[in-house]
């Protein structure tokens, strides 16, 4: 009677071994780990392979990681409207351009004001739209227009907004987050006929010092005072059951929604996604660099969120130290430009390199814009006013193509003079960069299809990878 006797498996030596040393450093192939896992079964050890196991997994473990977080959309909301004149599209040897200097970027040819050095080296991963026109020039209908795509004059529908559009798109129900978070201290545009599930989740401010410490607070998520976990968790079981039976008799499209918002917030106290709002968490020199002021420690935060899967954040610069107005400079435009400038300069800059360092910016569209520009000419208090028909917005991170400015307002910046853009070229452009289609639609409440971009808008294709 013969013996059979079990085969070792040996990974393949490959022939190019001896001359090319380099080969260890190489990933594995699919046929290798297979090797590898029988020999490991069969206790035979290979120590020269274990670094290429170990980058393996690593790198296996973090295209997985990538999988499971997805897109996200970072907001900058620049409430007032910046004056484009002073910030990216300056007109340095005009009457019009004011006392600001020009500086040079990380992108050859493309300047930007001084007041914003360090968003200056991160031109490489951000485009310039100079040529940006729209027609509203009055605070609430230009903001309603920039925040969902559409005019809010065609008041017979509830236009969602860009937020709530793409936390549709790109959330996901499974996670303990909503979707949409904004760290705005006032409300701008909602979910619209899209219902109450894609609303956003407004975080408030809460410090002692708002200029110096800045913590960012989410209210009303902690268990009440002598309340433990098993009698949390009794009483939603309990409404639970309640919404379920409450449910299954109307059968409402209003009582789903309803039900489930309510859920993310309980499974927001249920689990630890609280968590993403504790700031002290972080490194305090890392703080520091975001800027101890609402805004840095919002960019800080928005970073945190879409981290843990976040769709869309938002996160507004309205004031700064000493200045009330904000981006609304009709008197004394230049000391608050350069004080709002002061503050949006290493938040920004600081959030562009987190992200990079953490591998988040080819998955995370960022977006500096306000709801218009500012007239390129001063008026007689030395400030600008509202100004919609040629500004600037900036796009950065995920698809888009970096390093450049696009468009042109002119020797003055009082007309768009090279490569127009209009609200749905910009919306379609955003899409593309998050790998949405533009041309999807969503049903109004009266059946009517809405499509995420008015029609006509298609993405720029100088700006984005398609």
């Amino acid at each position: 009677m013969s013996t059979r006797h079990t085969p070792i498996w040996y990974p393949v030596r490959d022939p190019r071994a001896d001359a090319a040393p380099e080969r260890f450093g190489a990933p594995f192939s699919r046929r290798e780990l297979l090797g590898l896992g029988l020999a490991g079964a069969l206790g035979v050890s290979f120590s020269g392979w274990l670094p290429r196991l170990a980058a393996a997994a690593k790198e296996q473990e973090a295209g997985a990681a990538a999988g499971r977080r997805g897109k996200s959309c970072i907001l900058l909301w620049m409430n007032g409207g910046p004056s484009q004149t002073d910030t990216f599209d300056l007109k340095p040897r005009h009457a019009n351009g004011g006392p600001y200097k020009e500086i040079a970027t990380a992108a050859a040819g493309v300047r930007i004001s001084e007041h914003l050095p360090s968003v200056a080296k991160q031109m490489k991963d951000l485009a310039i739209i100079r040529s940006l026109s729209t027609k509203e020039g009055e605070h609430g209908l230009a903001t309603q227009l920039m925040l969902t795509g559409y005019a809010s004059r065609q008041a017979a529908i509830r236009y969602p907004s860009l937020g709530s559009l793409l936390a549709k798109e790109l959330g996901s129900d499974e996670t303990d987050l909503p979707n949409f978070i904004s760290l705005s201290p006032f409300r701008m545009a909602d979910a619209g006929f899209l219902g109450p599930n894609y609303s956003p989740l407004t975080v408030s401010g809460a410090s002692d010092d708002p200029n110096t410490r800045a913590n960012l607070a989410l209210e009303d998520l902690a268990p009440p005072h002598g309340r433990d976990e098993k009698a949390m968790k009794s009483q939603f079981d309990i409404l639970r059951f309640m919404e379920r039976q409450f449910d299954e008799a109307q059968s409402a499209e209003a009582v789903k929604a309803h039900r489930a918002s309510y859920a993310k917030a309980m499974r927001m106290v249920e689990t630890q996604a609280r968590k993403a709002f504790q700031l002290d968490e972080e490194p305090a020199a890392l703080r520091d660099a975001y800027g101890r002021n609402r805004f840095g420690q919002g960019c800080l935060l928005a970073r945190r969120l879409v981290e843990r899967g976040v769709a869309f954040v938002e996160v507004t610069l309205a004031s700064a130290p000493g200045n009330v107005a904000g981006w609304d400079t009709h008197a004394n435009n230049f000391e608050q430009v350069k004080a709002l400038s002061q503050v949006l300069d290493p938040g920004w800059a600081t959030l562009m390199n987190d992200l990079r360092d953490r591998e988040l910016l080819e998955s995370t569209l960022v977006i500096w814009m306000g709801e218009f520009g500012r007239t390129p000419k001063i008026n007689p208090n030395g400030g600008r006013d509202h100004f919609p028909a040629a500004w600037s917005v900036v796009l950065g991170g995920a698809r888009i193509k970096g390093g450049q400015a696009l468009g042109g307002s002119g020797p003055g910046g009082e007309a768009v003079a090279e490569r127009p853009v209009g609200i749905a070229e910009l919306y379609a452009t955003i899409c593309a960069a998050l790998g949405v289609d533009h041309k999807k639609e969503n049903i109004s409440p009266e059946g009517r299809p809405i499509p995420l971009v008015d029609r006509g808008g298609e993405p720029i294709k100088e700006l984005v990878v398609l």
